[in-house]
């Protein structure tokens, strides 16, 4: 048994189909196949089970997997001791995981900043309005906007961030005054599907006074950007508000919510100097970031 071949073993339980695999580990699906073959055979167990849902483990695979990711770990924390000789620079490649409001308006400036100062250090920022999973090794860390209470995590607080109620300045000229909340019956509303609200804290309709949106998105960029067409007012991260000329705050005194910012990692990563560095400097450059555009907000 090789390393290799346990590498290409964690890829399907992970994506639990070849195909997944293979763009994981930019490799053929058809190698793929044939390297769980010859890892089977090497084993005398099946490792995988074929279902309608995709490549599931069987009891032995299931055995295996908890040995395959303790050697992956000890890889990683053995190339993190070699290549960290002293080196204060961050290198290789990091994925993070982030709610597509902080993903498209933080954590580019985040990284800009990051970038000057470890400019060998390739940032993928996956940007999807969900949950992440660290144990199937779907990004090395993530951005969450409530701390999880369950798994084996690492959790900590990045920063608190607010948001308000706001809308374009001439639509806001055009459609009767909004001056007491009472007064949001008379306009449409912006905000999330419903059924597609994947985090309580996203949930702002009850604060504002309003039991429901007109016009839907699960995307914070999409509502931004109908709020910018005129079709509404709506909930507005404050650190958006920047990016956006002519969008104000509506009822400023009345209505301006507050949330928080959790980074989560996998605690076997508790040991991995390079993402316990990374995880500093990026909390310190988020907590920075989000106070200058709420500044300029």
């Amino acid at each position: 048994m090789n390393w290799d071949d346990l590498r290409v073993f964690l890829a399907v339980a992970r994506t639990e189909s070849l195909s997944g695999a293979g763009r994981q580990l930019k490799i053929d699906p058809a190698t793929v196949g044939r390297r769980i073959a010859r890892l089977e055979e090497g084993l005398g167990a099946p490792l995988f089970a074929k279902s309608p849902q995709g490549y599931e483990l069987t009891r032995d695979g299931g055995r295996l997997l908890a040995h395959a990711e303790a050697a992956e770990q000890a890889v990683s924390l053995g190339l993190d001791d070699l290549t960290g000789d002293g080196d204060e620079q961050l290198k290789g490649a990091i994925r993070i995981g982030a709610p597509d409001g902080c993903a498209n308006y933080v954590l580019p400036r985040v990284v800009a900043r990051i970038a000057e100062e470890h400019p060998e250090l390739e940032v993928q920022i996956i940007a999807q309005p969900r949950l992440f999973s660290l144990s199937k090794r779907e990004v090395d860390l993530y951005v969450s906007v409530s701390p999880p209470t369950s798994g084996r995590l690492l959790v900590q607080k990045i920063t608190d961030y607010h948001l308000s109620l706001a809308g374009m300045r001439w639509y806001l000229r055009q459609h009767e005054d909004i001056v007491t909340r009472e007064d949001l019956k008379r306009h449409k509303l912006v905000g999330y599907v419903p059924d597609l609200i994947f985090d309580k804290e996203l949930d702002y309709l009850e604060e504002i006074g309003a039991s429901e949106a007109d016009y839907t998105s699960n995307s914070v960029s999409v509502q931004l950007n109908m709020i910018r067409a005129g079709l509404g007012v709506g909930v507005v991260h404050d650190f958006c508000l920047p990016y956006v000329n002519r969008m104000v705050r509506v009822l400023p005194d009345e209505v301006r919510l507050k949330r928080a910012f959790y980074l989560v990692r996998h605690a076997d990563d508790r040991k991995v100097e390079r993402l316990s560095r990374f995880s500093e400097v990026l909390c310190q450059s988020m907590r920075e970031v989000v106070e200058q555009l709420e500044r300029e907000a």
